[in-house]
This record gives structure tokens, sequence and C-alpha cells, in this order.
């Protein structure tokens, strides 16, 4: 799975030909979520509320890299890196 972010120990990740909805998937130590790019939610898994918080603020800042990437991701091309949180 293509990293296309890491800041504060947590890992951002995306699938090339994935399922709907577009989403991205987090690491955080022993924590795994998958989070809905269009509405800023976790679909499935668990991540502690200082880093949800996090990551959900990032995933609003970047929604249009994201979904640039969902796309690619589809055709199976490369992936962009997208800025961390910082």
């Amino acid at each position: 799975m293509p990293e296309i972010s890491l800041f504060y120990g947590i890992r951002i990740t995306m699938n090339w030909k994935e399922h709907n909805p577009p989403h991205f998937h987090v690491e955080y130590a022993e924590f795994k979520a998958s989070v809905r790019i269009q509405d800023a939610v976790i679909d499935q898994g668990y991540l502690p509320n200082k880093q949800l918080k996090l990551v959900l603020a990032w995933c609003e800042i970047h929604k249009d890299e994201l979904m640039q990437n969902w796309e690619l991701a589809k055709d199976g091309k490369p992936l962009n890196r997208i800025n961390p949180l910082i």
C-alpha cells in the first residue's frame, strides 16, 4: 500500500484499485482505520482521539488532493505525496 503522507507517527496510505466509497488508510502505533474522504469519517477501525482529530483536520485540508490520488489509484497510476500536517 503506497504511503502518501506521514506525520506525528501517523502513516497515511491508499490502495490501488480500491472499492468505493473513496477512502484512505491510517496507521498509528497498533491502531488502524480507514477514513472516507468526502465526509472525513472513520468507516472502519479505531484511532485514539488526539490522532483522530489530527487525521480529520488533515483530510479536510487535503480533500482535493486525496480525491486526485483516488482517481489515480483507480487507474493503477503512481500516487502523489501529500504534505504532512505540521
